[in-house]
């Protein structure tokens, strides 16, 4: 069993508007956008990040907002709701924040006993928020939300699964543990995590395969501490079958990747450098950052870029 993973690192999904995107996660959810980045392979794109205020692991949303690109269509494959933490006793005052904002598909519930709000996201992304009680994380004080109410990081997410045995599976490899089921869902949650670490599995047996899109999920990352934690994970999972990508330098971090058998893109992701490696912690996410190679072409990378404002 693996024993290196920490629970998320971040979720990475893909938009149409890189303003309206800006724009929902740090004036309406309160985020700090921590990086302003491009799509290393597709440089014309920006990769925005979102988080608390360094971008710890286990709190940063990312995004690809793609022009012109279609909407996903939700189905069996892929990541479902994306669970972020706030304090307890917050529910009622997110419910009339998101409201006044006019963010749709507001509904409340109780899953494993976690009193959760959820909404869509401006391309109908699926988000729940969640109340943990003594979650010490601290979330980003200055993004127009007090820090009283203010979201801690990620709680964990759901997967959308045809068949979720395999994947099951999988994670009691990567060191989660089957916790509880209700009806469709199954529980599992990382012992000793970093507060980012639960996962759960929706069983969709009917459902037609997802379709990626502007609001889907794209791949989900799990931390681990550093490279040689890494290296640790990417041999074990090889060992047991998996084909994991060589690793690759995401200059915020260092990334694998491996595609599960219920087909969510998986990413093992290491807590190294972090996003202060190129700018001060002060103005995180101010400047356009480019990797290396483009560095020579930022001019014309510029002009492809859809400004934002903030």
């Amino acid at each position: 069993m693996i024993t290196q993973i920490k629970g998320l690192h971040h979720v990475t999904s893909m938009a149409a508007h890189a303003q309206q995107n800006s724009d929902f996660f740090t004036k309406t959810l309160g985020l700090r956008r921590v990086k302003k980045t491009v799509n290393f392979d597709a440089p014309e794109v920006y990769h925005l990040y979102y988080g608390d205020e360094l971008g710890t692991p286990g709190s940063v949303m990312t995004y690809f907002p793609f022009p012109h690109i279609a909407p996903g269509r939700p189905g069996a494959g892929e990541v479902g709701d994306t669970y972020f933490a706030v304090p307890k006793g917050t529910l009622n005052f997110w419910k009339q924040h998101l409201a006044a904002q006019d963010v749709g598909g507001l509904s409340e519930s109780e899953v494993f006993g976690d009193k959760r709000l959820r909404f869509d996201g401006p391309d109908r992304d699926s988000f729940s928020l969640i109340e943990v009680d003594g979650d010490e994380r601290t979330g980003w004080q200055r993004g127009g939300i007090a820090a009283s109410e203010a979201i801690k990081g990620f709680r964990g997410a759901s997967l959308r699964l045809r068949d979720g045995g395999a994947t099951a599976e999988l994670l009691r490899f990567m060191g989660y543990e089957k916790v509880d089921s209700q009806g469709s869902h199954t529980r599992f949650a990382l012992s000793g995590g970093n507060g980012a670490d639960v996962i759960d599995i929706e069983a969709l047996t009917d459902a037609g395969p997802a379709l990626q899109g502007a609001g889907s999920v794209h791949h989900i990352a799990f931390a681990v501490e550093n490279r040689a934690a890494q290296l640790e994970v990417r041999k074990a999972l090889m060992d047991t079958g998996y084909q994991v990508t060589p690793v690759i330098d995401r200059d915020y971090f260092w990334a694998i990747y491996f595609r599960t058998p219920g087909g969510v893109l998986f990413e093992i992701a290491t807590n190294e450098p972090g996003f202060d490696r190129d700018e001060d912690a002060a103005h995180l996410g101010e400047g356009l950052k480019l990797p290396t190679r483009y560095e020579a072409h930022r001019a014309q990378i510029e002009q492809l870029l859809e400004p934002i404002t903030d």
